[in-house]
C-alpha cells in the first residue's frame, strides 16, 4: 500500500513538470528596446501595404509588447501600437520614414491596433491585426479647418472644376480621372466658407485637348498623381508619379484602386465618411490570436505564484563578470515590471 502510494505521488510529480514544461513562458521586454521597435516596424509596413485607400500610417507610439514562447512552436509576439496618419497617399512611392505626419491642425487621424507576429527561421511576420482609426478631438479653435464628408457636394464641386482646370493646363499633355478622394474640408473665412479637397488621379487615353470619354489607363503603365485644391477651381496643385516610381508594394495597392465618377454616390464604400478607415481586421480566422488569447496571456501574466507561467523582462546581456565575482542567482522566474508604454515620437 506505502509502495502504491509512494508510485503515485511520484507520478503526480512527474506529470506536473511535464505539464509546466509545456506551458508558455512571456516576455516582457521594454517598450522602447531594439527588439520591440524591429517588431513595430515590420507591423507598419504589413500595415501599409495592405491599406489600399488613403494615406500611409507611420508608428508614433508602442503600448504593450509581449513575446510568448511555447516549446516546440514559433514565439509569438503580440504588440499594442499607435499610428498616425502622415500625408503621403498610399500611392506616393515615398518612403514612409520620409512622409510628413499631418498636424494636428489639420485634424490628424490616429489609429489603434494590435499586431500578433510569428518568429520563424525566416524572421518575423505579420499573423493577424486588428485595428480602430479616429480622428483626433476636433474640439478646436474657431475658424480651424474642420473634415467634411467625402460625399459632400460643394467638395465634390471643388474637386470636379479644380481636375477640369488641371487637365486644360497641365504641361503632361494628359487627362486624367479622379482616381479616389482622399479628404475634404472647410474653414470659415471672412466670406462665408473655403473648401480644401486632396484627391488621387489616374492618367487615361485621352490627351489634354480631348473631350471624348476617357478610359483611365492600366494602373502598370498609368501615371498617377495626388492633388491639392483649396478655395477655387485654379488653386490646384498635383504631385504626379511615374510608373516607374512606383514599388511592388504600390503596384498591388493601386490594382485596389477603382476610378469614380463625379457625384455623391461616387463611392457607396464611404459614404458620409470623413476619411479612410484602416482595415477592422486582418484574418478573421486567426482572430482568436486577438481576443481570447489576449485574455489568456493577462491571466498568465497576473498570476503571482512563481510555479506559474513565468514572466521575465528580456533585455540586453550585460558583460561577462569573472565567476569569483558573480552574485549567487535566486532560483525561480524574476517578475520584473515591464517599461512600457514608449515614448511618443510625434504627439
Amino acid at each position: 500500500m506505502q509502495r502504491y502510494a509512494l508510485l503515485t505521488v511520484l507520478g503526480l510529480l512527474v506529470t506536473g513538470s511535464w505539464a509546466q514544461g509545456l506551458m508558455p513562458t512571456i516576455s516582457l521586454p521594454p517598450c522602447d528596446s531594439p527588439e520591440a521597435e524591429a517588431a513595430a516596424l515590420i507591423a507598419q509596413d504589413f500595415l501599409n501595404a495592405q491599406h489600399t485607400h488613403g494615406y500611409k500610417y507611420v508608428l508614433n507610439q508602442i503600448d504593450e509588447i509581449k513575446i510568448v514562447s511555447r516549446p516546440l512552436q514559433a514565439d509569438t509576439y503580440h504588440l499594442e501600437l499607435d499610428f498616425l496618419e502622415t500625408t503621403c497617399h498610399v500611392l506616393d512611392p515615398t518612403p514612409v520614414s520620409l512622409c510628413p505626419v499631418r498636424p494636428k491642425i489639420n485634424t490628424a487621424v490616429e489609429a489603434d491596433c494590435d499586431f500578433v507576429l510569428a518568429n520563424t527561421t525566416q524572421g518575423l511576420s505579420v499573423v493577424a491585426f486588428k485595428c480602430e482609426t479616429e480622428t483626433e478631438s476636433e474640439d478646436k479653435c474657431l475658424g480651424c479647418p474642420q473634415l467634411i464628408p467625402l460625399n459632400d457636394t460643394d467638395g465634390l464641386q471643388l474637386i470636379e472644376t479644380s481636375l477640369d482646370y488641371f487637365n486644360k493646363n497641365n504641361t503632361l499633355n494628359t487627362k486624367f480621372a479622379l482616381l479616389e478622394i482622399g479628404r475634404m474640408g472647410s474653414q470659415i473665412v471672412s466670406g462665408g466658407a473655403r473648401y480644401f479637397a486632396e484627391y488621387a488621379i489616374i492618367g487615361t487615353n485621352c490627351t489634354s485637348q480631348d473631350d471624348d470619354i476617357c478610359i483611365p489607363q492600366n494602373h502598370n503603365v498609368a501615371i498617377h498623381g495626388l492633388c491639392l485644391a483649396e478655395g477655387s477651381a485654379n488653386g490646384v496643385d498635383c504631385k504626379i508619379f511615374a510608373p516607374d516610381q512606383a514599388s511592388n508594394a504600390t503596384v498591388q495597392v493601386q490594382q485596389l484602386l477603382h476610378a469614380h465618377t463625379f457625384g455623391p454616390q461616387h463611392n457607396p464604400a464611404i459614404h458620409g465618411l470623413k476619411h479612410h478607415k484602416l482595415t477592422a481586421l486582418h484574418d478573421p480566422s486567426a482572430s482568436g490570436l486577438l481576443s481570447a488569447e489576449s485574455n489568456e496571456l493577462a491571466e498568465v501574466t497576473a498570476v503571482p505564484a512563481p510555479k506559474e507561467a513565468p514572466v521575465v523582462k528580456r533585455e540586453v546581456a550585460a558583460p561577462e563578470v569573472p565567476a569569483s565575482e558573480k552574485t549567487p542567482l535566486l532560483s525561480g522566474p524574476i517578475h520584473i515590471a515591464p517599461i512600457c508604454p514608449g515614448k511618443k515620437k510625434h504627439f
